[in-house]
């Protein structure tokens, strides 16, 4: 399914559903820490109910359902969540996965104890979402918003990827990351307050290989690309990898964690 946002990549549209697969493969990577940051704050953990909205494959739920909260992931995009139920079913989890919108979402009110965005906040109409999550919220409840991005200007893999990435699709706005605040629109502020925000460095191993597939993955390659400019894509940055990195090594990210609560 199409999408198509004024703020991102100039407004051209994209489609996660032709990554899926990719997807699947290669973006989970986040590191331990990332989760420890969400249980150190007692969230997403035993005798909880957890919405993460915008689950994708569905990455979320599954690396914390070992600290045993009842998970329901959604999605907008049938692909995501077909490679999401495909993946928690293998692995004997059960969670619950919906296809719908976030605008769209509707539970009871005080359905959830935690509702958690993870690398999608800025994809939402944020003056619809932010009164439907505050009302599928318990009192007291928590909205969590994740972040983790490589950082090119300090990370010489990372950069050249990404420049090379720019000369296919020069409008993709999620380059040249750095370090900042997850922002927060006001329309949030209107029913939740701000706890707290952390942002933090973290190194993440990859191969040749699965670098290539972060890479591919991601908004500005597979789900944007045409077909002929990915293959052109696909070999050179093989070509490139093969030039600059050896075949193991470590990319340097920043995470970000934004806890709000219900007002």
């Amino acid at each position: 399914m199409k999408m198509q946002h004024d703020g991102i990549d100039r407004g051209n549209a994209f489609d996660w559903g032709l990554t899926s697969g990719d997807y699947a493969r290669f973006r989970d990577v986040y590191p331990p820490l990332f989760y420890e940051k969400i249980t150190e704050r007692g969230l997403c953990t035993s005798g909880q109910k957890v919405l993460d909205v915008g689950t994708g494959t569905g990455v979320l739920p599954r690396n914390m359902y070992q600290y045993g909260a009842e998970w329901t992931g959604t999605d907008r995009e049938k692909t995501q969540i077909a490679e999401a139920r495909r993946l928690a079913e293998k692995a004997g989890m059960n969670i619950k996965f919906l296809v719908s919108p976030a605008e769209s979402i509707d539970f009871p009110a005080g359905s959830f104890d935690v509702i958690t965005a993870c690398q999608c906040f800025w994809y939402f109409n944020h003056k619809i979402t932010s009164p439907r999550f505050a009302g599928m919220l318990k009192n007291n409840g928590r909205l969590l918003i994740l972040f983790m991005a490589w950082l090119p200007f300090e990370d010489a893999i990372a950069n050249a990827s990404e420049e090379l990435t720019l000369r296919f699709n020069p409008d993709w706005s999620g380059a040249r990351e750095t370090r900042h605040p997850i922002w927060i629109p006001d329309a949030v502020f209107e029913h939740f307050d701000m706890i707290s925000h952390e942002e933090y460095d973290i190194m993440i191993p990859f191969t040749r290989e699965t670098w290539h597939g972060r890479l591919r993955a991601s908004r500005g390659v597979g789900a944007s690309l045409r077909e002929k400019d990915l293959a052109l894509w696909d070999a050179e940055h093989r070509a490139l990898l093969e030039r600059i990195a050896p075949e193991r090594f470590d990319i340097l990210h920043y995470g970000a964690i934004a806890e709000l609560r219900v007002k």
